[in-house]
């Protein structure tokens, strides 16, 4: 069986209540006197949004068990991998210099590990050491957005890529010292994962996690049922609903280019810079969503995807058998799906 393609849905008559979140929605439910009690936290880490939701009955003690929960884990994440703390020990990483393996916790060898896994998988697409090029495209700190030159691209070139990055049982080597690491495109997969794992181990059952748009859904929602997320229409002007996917214990995460872009000689620049070639992202794939068992997994490979673009794209997460809904602009501005057959086998 091949990958579905089809056009959008007609989105006037999905009339769904949700909650918009980084790309993704949640449906919620009408609560009716015979419906159980949904306890859900929210808060704000890793420079962005979380939200808990718990099929369970709310109480103080409770809502301050699980917040505690999340709030602990997430900080352990922001303190190993945030590259906005100079004290974080991925900030350690990349001020320095030496030769010697950098002794990083587990945590942070985790996520770099999985991160460079990926990176081969997709041929060089997914890579994190890509952020002086994002910065260098005018989507940094500075957000000038002005097209560099192509000698300030050559002088990058020798300090990016996730080949220069060694894993080693004493740690982690930078084989070019002024090698940066920004790990934003699989840290907070991560984070939903491990909150996750502490809110399971604590005796929660019934979870849907959210940091940024990253989600984990575990057991049921306060109706019994598997819990009903979606994926929003890539646009930049309003957001609808294009997609329902029932989540049935795993992760779903959402990448595209709909929001962070410029104009400049009238050619759109897309925040998502191919590490391949160090240019933006000129495909027509507005974006992808990926489910896996983990969610820094399937946020990796969204962005991975999104590089890859509709039709490169495509035929690697079918090769790999990767659960991933791809919307693609078409010739006239209208949007048209691609599925690869895991993500059908699934639904």
């Amino acid at each position: 069986m091949g990958p579905r393609t089809d056009g959008p849905p007609p989105l006037k008559k999905m009339i769904l209540p949700a909650l918009f979140v980084g790309g993704i929605f949640y449906v919620t439910f009408t609560r009716t006197p015979d419906t159980p009690q949904q306890l859900m936290l929210q808060g704000e880490a890793l420079g962005t949004t979380w939200t808990l939701k718990v099929s369970e009955e709310a109480s103080d003690t409770r809502e301050a068990q699980l917040r505690g929960i999340v709030q602990t884990a997430l900080s352990e994440v922001d303190a190993s991998m945030s590259t906005y703390r100079p004290d974080s020990e991925l900030m350690q990483l990349n001020d320095s210099h030496l030769p010697e393996p950098f002794a990083a916790s587990a945590m942070l060898r985790t996520v770099v590990g999985e991160a460079l896994d990926v990176g081969v998988k997709s041929g060089g697409a997914f890579d994190v050491t890509v952020g002086p090029l994002v910065n260098a495209w005018g989507f940094g700190p500075d957000k000038s957005q002005i097209a560099p030159t192509e000698e300030t691209l050559s002088a990058l070139k020798p300090k990016i890529g996730q080949d220069k990055l060694k894993m080693t049982p004493d740690g982690i080597i930078k084989a070019q010292p002024e090698l940066y690491i920004d790990l934003s495109a699989i840290a907070k997969g991560y984070a939903v994962d491990l909150v996750v794992q502490r809110l399971e181990a604590a005796g929660v059952q019934d979870i849907l996690m959210e940091v940024g748009g990253e989600i984990v859904a575990r057991g049921k929602n306060p109706q019994g049922h598997t819990w009903r997320l979606g994926i929003e229409t890539p646009s930049a002007t309003e957001r609808q609903v294009h997609h329902v996917v029932a989540l049935q214990n795993t992760a779903m995460a959402t990448s595209g280019d709909y929001r962070q872009y410029y104009e400049a000689d009238g050619k759109r620049v897309s925040h998502l810079i191919d590490p391949r070639t160090s240019q933006p992202i000129e495909h027509r794939l507005a974006s992808v969503t990926v489910i896996s068992e983990r969610c820094s997994t399937a946020d990796a490979w969204a962005t991975a995807l999104s590089v890859l673009g509709d039709k490169e794209g495509l035929q690697l997460a079918n090769e790999l058998g990767i659960k991933a809904y791809f919307i693609v602009r078409s010739e006239d501005g209208e949007f048209y799906t691609q599925t690869t057959d895991s993500f059908d086998a699934a639904q």
